[in-house]
């Protein structure tokens, strides 16, 4: 059992992703999530599966899914961004039921953002996508992670789990 914490520990967030039968992990990888990163390598269960530009990460869960696996999709709310035709074609129109873990790059708790940050994007972006979210920031919230996959499956469409401590629990 993974002990509790303040943070979001990369060690909860792969027992989030056993729990939950996933199968593969489609990221780019990043210097923010590095120990996650390392320790989903080492994890049997998952199969990283590295992308060169986060618009390739939905149409590769898309395939995986089609194929009876059970990816998950882990990138930044920048390649979001980057990603919103690949989310609507890949994701919303071919019903693929994918959860999206989007690091909230520039998210604060109490909501003072710099005005030209990416956060200020986030939520409207995946609202204007329809695309349901849950928050997490810390171990304590990993269970939301749960209920991201029972609605994806459910509903046979994207959801995405914006984690507010990016740059905390994953980087040691």
């Amino acid at each position: 059992m993974v002990q509790q914490s303040a943070s979001l520990n990369p060690e909860t967030v792969v027992e989030e992703f056993k729990k939950n039968a996933v199968t593969h992990v489609i990221m780019l990888p990043d210097s923010e999530t590095n120990f996650l990163y390392m320790l989903m390598q080492t994890e049997p269960s998952l199969t990283v599966i590295p992308v060169a530009r986060e618009g390739q990460a939905l149409s590769t869960a898309a395939g995986l899914s089609v194929g009876g696996k059970k990816p998950i999709v882990l990138i930044q709310n920048t390649g979001m961004l980057e990603s919103c035709d690949s989310i609507r074609g890949w994701g919303i129109s071919l019903n693929t039921p994918v959860v999206m873990m989007i690091g909230y790059r520039g998210w604060t708790r109490h909501g003072v953002n710099s005005s030209h940050d990416v956060a200020n994007f986030t939520e409207p972006v995946l609202n204007a996508l329809g695309i349901h979210y849950y928050l997490i920031e810390n171990d304590s919230d990993a269970p939301r992670l749960s209920l991201a996959f029972q609605e994806a499956q459910e509903t046979r469409r994207p959801v995405a789990v914006l984690v507010g401590d990016e740059f905390h629990g994953f980087n040691r």
